[in-house]
């Protein structure tokens, strides 16, 4: 488990990723990419631990914007355009 929270921290931190890309990398769920990274990490490594907040917290600010683009993405693939 310690393997995976410290691999899990610098996968985040290398890539400048997410939960969701971290956690098919380890080949486990987000809820606990999210439960390592947020409360088992400073138990582990406290500097770490504030680099992968300061992340979550760019993420968190700028998810609206990723999300809106996900979605548009989504529709516009199944639809034909029509002329």
């Amino acid at each position: 488990m310690k393997e995976r929270i410290l691999l899990g921290a610098e996968l985040l931190l290398l890539e400048q990723s997410n939960v969701r890309k971290v956690a098919r990398r380890l080949g486990c769920s987000k809820s606990t990419v999210h439960k390592d990274l947020s409360e088992r990490l400073p138990y582990l490594d406290m500097q770490l631990y504030e680099k992968v907040q300061i992340l979550f917290q760019t993420n968190k600010q700028e998810k609206h914007l990723r999300g809106g683009e996900a979605t548009k993405r989504k529709y516009l693939v199944g639809k034909k355009i029509s002329r």
